[in-house]
């Protein structure tokens, strides 16, 4: 088994990974965020990607999300965890606090969406009703748990265009559909993923009430304080869920 990681805001690379290549990979839909980082962690072959680049230099809707996952494929991975920052819109899901999501609303635009306009896969109306793996999000439970790191385990994901924020009339929208969380690169990852039939799960850190819920207008400020003192359990879980595949 090849586990594939896909590190995004605050997470640029994993320093637990024992790196033994750092691949250059060309794929049909042009190159990946960043090199692909191999290596071992827990015994188990790790391939981690920073979505955004090494220097978080590509917005989300610049985000050559085809390739990404295509190159992952082609480096073998047989399972996809993707960080991922977000906003709170759910009172209960804080700064600080991890999500596991079980579903996603996509709100993007204009991004290359499929594989299915390629001449090389047919067409595929793939089935999206659970669009993370059912798996995987227990695995990455029961890691927690073990590490006694508390997370949410489900919650509704927005993606949303980006790279600015949301207004509060839009965030007053999204939690009328039923969302919980709010960030910018969830989509369409997830169903790239499905599309090549890689499970696919997020972790979730929420960074920041979203926009109208807080007490004060968001600062990146803020955000990096929250990431800076969080990423760290990140790290420490996606060990413990490595260690359990």
């Amino acid at each position: 088994m090849a586990i594939g990681i896909i590190g995004g805001s605050g997470l640029y690379a994993l320093d637990e990974l024992a790196v033994s290549e750092r691949a250059r990979i060309t794929t049909e839909w042009g190159e990946p965020s960043s090199l692909l980082v191999c290596g071992t962690l827990k015994d188990k072959r790790v391939v981690f990607l920073a979505r955004h680049g090494e220097t978080h230099a590509i917005p989300p809707h610049r985000i050559n999300y085809r390739a990404n996952i295509a190159s992952l494929q082609q480096c073998g991975v047989t399972a996809i965890f993707a960080i991922n920052v977000v906003g709170g819109i759910n009172g209960e899901m804080c700064p600080g606090d991890l999500v596991i999501p079980n579903q996603i609303i996509d709100y993007t635009w204009g991004r290359e969406h499929t594989y299915s306009d390629s001449d090389t896969l047919p067409l595929q109306h793939v089935d999206f009703t659970d669009p993370y793996d059912q798996a995987l999000r227990a695995t990455l439970l029961q890691a927690a748990i073990g590490a006694g790191i508390t997370v949410h385990a489900e919650g509704v994901y927005g993606a949303t265009q980006g790279p600015r924020l949301e207004s509060a009339a839009e965030i007053s929208r999204m939690a009328n559909d039923g969302c919980d969380i709010v960030g910018m690169t969830g989509m369409p990852e997830a169903a790239l993923a499905r599309e090549l039939g890689i499970p696919y799960a997020c972790l979730a850190l929420v960074v920041n009430m979203a926009a109208g819920l807080g007490n004060q207008q968001i600062t990146m400020d803020e955000i990096e304080a929250v990431m800076a003192q969080q990423i760290p359990a990140i790290r420490q879980l996606l060990v413990s869920t490595c260690e359990r595949l």
